[in-house]
């Protein structure tokens, strides 16, 4: 009998995004700043209310921060903006799927970062359509 080994591990998905992030071009990394990427199991409580989540299973990934177009240098920021890469929804998501997970990953990823450029779902969407 043959086993499929442990589900990837939140070390193993923050790997994935590591390497997901050194494949963005430099013209667009060298305008992530201080974006500090974050992989956690669920989303907090606060999170599923604050989006109305019926699931915590219902989001892959979160932006928080203020998306480049409306920083401005007369309002600094303490807190540095992060991604969140929710591991248990990613992963539900890939067994859904079968879909590769470090393309997941990735475009979980890249989805996020286009919220700190601050393209819209329906930008990317369309941005992804066309591409």
């Amino acid at each position: 009998m043959t086993g499929f080994g442990p589900p990837p591990s939140l070390g193993d998905l923050e790997a994935m995004a590591e390497r997901a992030l050194a494949t963005i071009p430099a013209a667009l990394a060298r305008h992530l700043g201080r974006v500090v990427i974050r992989v956690v199991e669920f989303p907090d409580a606060e999170t599923e209310e604050e989006m109305g989540l019926e699931s915590p299973f219902d989001i892959l990934g979160l932006y928080r921060g203020v998306a480049l177009p409306r920083q401005s240098v007369m309002d600094p920021r303490a807190e540095p903006e992060l991604i969140f890469l929710y591991r248990r929804p990613i992963l539900d998501y890939w067994c859904e799927t079968g879909e590769d997970l470090p393309a997941v990953v990735r475009h979980v990823l890249i989805h996020e970062i286009g919220h700190h450029f601050g393209f819209s779902d329906e930008d990317m969407e369309r941005i992804e359509r066309e591409g």
